[in-house]
């Protein structure tokens, strides 16, 4: 037997509705319809919580092989989100570069530090080149977790 008919019998044994075991659950009753249609599974959290409920091991209420499919979908959601993360991280710092006051300039009696575009006395070559060099290596690394 699958989960979604564990599920449905189980609820079926305790009289409730979708709405009710939702609520004992603390899901929304489209959680539960698209679990017991076998449409999706929960996570490995609501799992523990449905196993608690109904007073039975997560083995019970699941077999292997969907075990194995629910930590695969885990796993890949957990890539997604730390990829996702790191990706805007990089992304920040390289804004970072051109606002952050990290050159210098020299005035009439005076140095300033001033960012890359108030950069005076430097060619708009130059400051291509660098933001260039500057932008590749964020390009480089959301494209490599993105895949």
């Amino acid at each position: 037997m699958e989960f979604h008919e564990k599920l449905q019998k189980l609820r079926a044994s305790e009289n409730l509705t979708q709405e009710e075991l939702a609520e004992k659950l603390y899901v929304s009753r489209t959680a539960i319809s698209k679990w017991e249609s076998g449409r999706g599974y929960p996570s490995i959290d609501s799992l523990k919580t449905i196993a608690k409920y109904f007073n039975i091991t997560i083995d019970e209420l699941i077999c292997s092989d969907e075990m194995v499919t629910l930590a695969e979908q885990d796993k890949k959601e957990s890539k997604k989100k730390y990829t996702s993360l790191i990706c805007g991280i990089v992304d920040c710092l390289i804004v970072l570069i051109f606002f952050l006051p990290l050159f210098a300039s020299k005035g009439t009696n005076e140095v300033t530090a001033v960012n890359i575009l108030s950069l005076t006395g430097v060619s708009q070559w130059l400051k291509i080149v660098f933001i260039v060099i500057a932008v590749r290596p964020a390009i480089t690394i959301n494209t490599i977790f993105s895949h």
